[in-house]
């Protein structure tokens, strides 16, 4: 074995070193956000309407208003009015902080859970910075490099969120979980060796095509996430307001997200925000295509599921523009979106035969 070689192995081996300490890191930021949701406060809704119901600040707020009544005010004594229905276009709806905020012990386990995150984010994004230098070329020639490459992006992505102010804390808990999964069907099942690229790779095209689509499905996912939880929130909010209650456990989550408005204006608006970037991808792909094989366009299974996602996510952004589709039925639509966005990845690699069968699973 030539030095080379003998360096690329290293290399190889120390990248599965890395992806798998970045599991062991993941998974204690997994404990940290059970712990922010465990310890972390409610929603203003929650707290709001503890406080109504509580017996002391029903007799506080009766003190409080007779106190401004002898002042010569005027004095409200109805309870006020505790709105629990995020409704479309309500911009005063009381929200959520995330699993944390307003105690201290849930924002500390909030940060503790961050920063293990970020630890993580980097061992992994080291991981697969290893992987390509091993095979010098782009980490994203197989499933395995392209689960390892997808999950690292949308932890990135998620951490770019933050950084940039926005209250997406309560994405950390299932995006860990879901990237701890991920990792784990990679090094188990779908592992492949360091090798080199067949014919058809070798392109510049692999660094563009390939990394837009593990960006685009990076933030899909997100987006995904959001939808789900909107849907539960979406319900917790229509029992509430149609008179009935919760069950404990799903009061304790339920309160701990966002209002559903703001679980359906951050989906939406990331959904729209990268759509115009997966076309791009299969633009770019059209043209790898001719390059590589002689046509733009043949139908192969991997182009043919690619569309029907972009047709998929065009129909939820019209609907939601043009048809007035807000709500549960938009939601619905974008989840049957990212199933085609998630059958065009692991379904037609795995299942189906095509041009691009050479995955390596």
């Amino acid at each position: 074995m030539n030095l080379a070689a003998a360096t690329n192995e290293n290399l190889a081996n120390a990248s599965n070193v890395l992806i798998y300490s970045s599991m062991a890191v993941y998974t204690l930021a997994f404990f940290a956000h059970i712990a922010e949701w465990v310890f972390g406060s409610r929603s203003k809704v929650g707290r709001t309407a503890a406080a109504l119901s509580a017996p002391a600040a029903s007799a506080g707020a009766g003190a409080s208003a007779a106190g401004k009544a002898q002042a010569g005010g005027t004095a409200v004594l109805e309870r006020p009015k505790v709105v629990t229905r995020a409704a479309t276009g309500t911009r005063d709806v009381p929200d959520g902080p995330g699993a944390a905020g307003g105690t201290f012990k849930g924002d500390l386990w909030g940060r503790i859970a961050v920063s293990l995150t970020v630890v993580a984010f980097l061992v992994e994004a080291s991981g697969v910075a290893t992987r390509a230098l091993s095979v010098e070329r782009a980490p994203w020639a197989n499933m395995y490099e392209f689960s390892i490459t997808f999950s690292t992006v949308a932890v990135g992505s998620y951490l770019v969120l933050l950084a940039l102010k926005k209250n997406v804390r309560w994405i950390g808990l299932p995006l860990v979980t879901t990237v701890l999964l991920d990792l784990g069907i990679a090094v188990t099942t779908l592992y492949t060796d360091s090798d080199q690229l067949v014919p058809a790779l070798h392109s510049y095209w692999l660094w563009i095509h390939v990394s837009t689509a593990i960006l685009c499905g990076a933030v899909f996912y997100l987006g995904a996430v959001g939808t789900i939880l909107y849907l539960f929130r979406d319900s917790y909010e229509n029992k509430i307001a149609s008179g009935g209650t919760p069950g404990k456990f799903a009061s304790s989550v339920m309160e701990r997200l966002p209002s559903a408005a703001s679980l359906d204006k951050f989906s939406y608006r990331i959904n729209a925000a990268v759509f115009p970037l997966w076309t791009f991808t299969i633009i770019a792909g059209a043209i790898w295509a001719g390059d590589a094989w002689g046509r733009y366009w043949g139908w192969d299974p991997k182009e043919v599921w690619s569309f029907i996602t972009w047709v998929a996510y065009a129909a939820y952004l019209h609907a939601r523009a043009t048809a007035g589709w807000k709500g549960r039925k938009a939601a619905y639509l974008a989840l049957v979106a990212f199933a085609c966005w998630l059958f065009n990845y692991y379904g037609v690699n795995i299942f189906v035969s095509g041009l691009h069968s050479y995955a390596g699973v």
